[in-house]
């Protein structure tokens, strides 16, 4: 931004009806040729001023005092052009008196720029964002409000008292008091931080008031089945018929690699043939709007042909029955134990199956576990190949046999 010309007098003016000695100190901020005057509320008499310098003359300690204070505020006013120039606004006589006498902008508080992020997210639910990330949003200002009340003793507090300080202290806060693991920790803070970098974008914030602050995660070690324990969850005879249910289910995605959301939201409409005459799963992920597209397996078309007179999936056109993901989750507690299985049994768990014991394992190149994942981008797959010991094993063994011939 252009530096535009300044202007700055200090005078004397007589209030109306004053009939003594005293006049007002006015100051006169001129900017391209636009001028705005301030009081400073002193008073100062008139035989004891130079009007050509714009300050008190003598040298009495009262006139020395004056001229101190006077070339402060001149110092403020340079400063305020500063501050306007650094935050990329115009420049002007008016926008400097404002920033001098503190009405430069509305306060922008913390916790209200949160609400009405998260207010304008519900409002999407269904079209931009999932509730799931809503609710994720929702928990994080609760624990944004929670901190700022336990570390400031205050309900809300202005964006532009943001610091360094105030991150590393929310994490130490989110992690001690809160008993958050590091990645969760990680999440809550990267939540916020959208807020504060939004407020940069909109210029109420100079820069990140957060630089320096890394936010990055530990790489978590992803859990799943063994090819001995799918077999076991898969070929185990379960009386309970709501057990039995819930554990079809979970060997779907063990062979689809759909997510919880995913599969129970999937239509009948969305099992289509493919290119090469086979029924395919052609879907979309909700969580990241990824195409899903893949080739059902044999596991997986059986378990789609089982529940295809259930009554719930013809009702509503669904592939299957799924319940609430509460109910899943504890119901597959009970699964693990039935098939001896010690693991933790989730639908992560199943994900992460399909991407390693199902699919890597057995030689399908990462670029096409990638596309049937949903992923947008290589990256996140490679943290299921990294773990597939018996992967890194095989192909050592071809190259050795290659090498040895």
């Amino acid at each position: 931004m252009m530096e535009k010309t300044l202007g700055l007098l200090f005078y004397l003016k007589p209030a109306k009806n004053d009939r003594g000695e005293g006049r007002f100190i006015y100051f006169r901020i001129t900017i391209d040729g636009k001028s705005n005057e301030i009081s400073l509320k002193r008073k100062w008499i008139t035989t004891r001023w130079n009007s050509a310098t714009g300050r008190a003359q003598g040298s009495k300690e009262d006139a020395k005092a004056l001229n101190v204070f006077l070339d402060t505020v001149a110092r403020n006013v340079h400063y305020a052009r500063r501050k306007l120039m650094d935050a990329g606004k115009e420049v002007t006589s008016e926008m400097v008196r404002n920033v001098l006498l503190g009405q430069d902008e509305t306060k922008r508080m913390v916790l209200e720029l949160f609400k009405t992020h998260n207010d304008q997210m519900e409002k999407l639910i269904g079209k931009d964002y999932a509730y799931g990330t809503f609710q994720r949003f929702q928990t994080s200002l609760d624990h944004t409000r929670s901190f700022i009340l336990w570390k400031y003793e205050k309900s809300d507090m202005d964006i532009r008292d943001l610091d360094y300080d105030f991150i590393s202290e929310y994490a130490f806060w989110l992690k001690s008091v809160r008993n958050c693991g590091h990645n969760a920790t990680m999440k809550y803070l990267s939540n916020f931080k959208k807020i504060v970098l939004s407020c940069v974008k909109k210029g109420w914030l100079p820069r990140d008031p957060f630089s320096g602050f890394k936010l990055a995660r530990r790489e978590k070690v992803r859990e799943f089945l063994t090819k001995e324990e799918l077999k076991a969850v898969e070929e185990k005879k379960i009386e309970i018929e709501r057990v039995a249910h819930v554990r079809d289910i979970f060997v779907f995605c063990c062979y689809t690699g759909l997510a919880y959301i995913d599969v129970k939201q999937l239509k009948r409409t969305e099992l289509l043939k493919g290119i090469d005459g086979k029924k395919w799963l052609m879907t979309q992920r909700q969580k990241t709007e990824s195409p899903t597209r893949l080739p059902l397996l044999q596991k997986a078309l059986e378990i789609v042909q089982k529940y295809s007179s259930h009554p719930e999936c013809i009702k509503s056109d669904l592939v299957l029955p799924v319940l609430s993901n509460q109910k899943m989750n504890s119901y597959l507690k009970e699964v693990a134990d039935i098939c001896g299985v010690t693991k933790v049994l989730t639908f992560h768990t199943a994900r992460h199956t399909f991407a390693t014991t199902v699919t890597l394992s057995n030689g399908v190149p990462i670029e096409t576990v990638s596309r049937m994942l949903g992923h947008k981008n290589l990256v996140q797959t490679q943290h299921y190949a990294k773990i597939i010991d018996l992967k890194v094993s095989e192909d050592m063994q071809r190259l050795e046999d290659r090498l040895g011939n």
